[in-house]
């Protein structure tokens, strides 16, 4: 059985087409194991990658599988992240 919790993994699809990400903004409850699971499209353009600059965490998406993403619960803030040339933006809130 896996640590987390259905309510701690959310999905964010990506599309260059539509815009970005959906949804651009996923909240966490703080304390609690959580992930983003990076849904890709068939267009991706400069979102073939997803950067974290605050964590340091880039990751490559090829569009053929999801990527997932741990994101920190140790304490309430915000995190920005963007494609890989910072023209689609999300963010993770945890509170």
């Amino acid at each position: 059985m896996s640590i987390f919790s259905k309510d701690q993994t959310k999905k964010v699809v990506v599309n260059a087409e539509n815009h970005g990400y959906k949804p651009e903004t996923v909240t966490f409850k703080q304390g609690k194991p959580a992930q983003l699971k990076f849904i890709p499209s068939d267009n991706m353009g400069c979102m073939n990658e997803v950067v974290f600059k605050e964590l340091g965490i880039d990751e490559k998406l090829d569009g053929k599988k999801e990527v997932i993403v741990d994101i920190p619960t140790d304490k309430p803030g915000t995190y920005n992240y963007a494609c890989g040339m910072d023209m689609f933006h999300g963010k993770v809130v945890v509170k």
